[in-house]
């Protein structure tokens, strides 16, 4: 994955470890999607996601605005998403379900072909409602070019 070696999650903590394991990844999937990597853009773009998603529930400002279902577990990507959406953090404009579901496609075969642009651009409606993007990438360790 994108952040290997250049950062420790652990060490950086529930909030800010995911954080920046998101904006890593929005910055090598992006890439990988230019490089024409679609499968390997996607599943990064999604490993941001979550990630994002992880690192706002986890911020202790944002747990009273999320309201706790039965059953809601908060480490299920979908069930998350679904939770955001209940509060209002999340517009909901975003197909999660057809996200998912095209992850899984690229989780074991290529999508040559695949028209990236509208879903970026979903993806990056849902970052900036998290609070994700914009950032300065000055910021970011800089990228291994050995990486994927």
């Amino acid at each position: 994955m994108p952040h290997f070696g250049l950062m420790d999650e652990k060490k950086l903590g529930p909030v800010e470890g995911p954080m920046m394991r998101a904006r890593l990844h929005i910055r090598a999937g992006k890439r990988r999607l230019r490089q024409g990597k679609i499968a390997a853009g996607i599943v990064t773009l999604y490993d941001a996601l979550e990630g994002a998603m992880k690192s706002y529930v986890a911020d202790e400002g944002h747990r009273a605005q999320l309201p706790a279902g039965a059953g809601d577990d908060r480490n299920d990507e979908k069930t998350l998403y679904s939770v955001l959406v209940r509060s209002g953090v999340l517009d909901g404009a975003f197909d999660f379900d057809a996200f998912e579901r095209l992850v899984e496609t690229a989780l074991h075969e290529e999508v040559p072909g695949f028209e990236y642009r509208d879903l970026l651009a979903g993806i990056e409606s849902v970052m900036i409602q998290l609070g994700v993007i914009p950032f300065d990438e000055s910021s970011l360790p800089p990228e291994d070019p050995k990486t994927f």
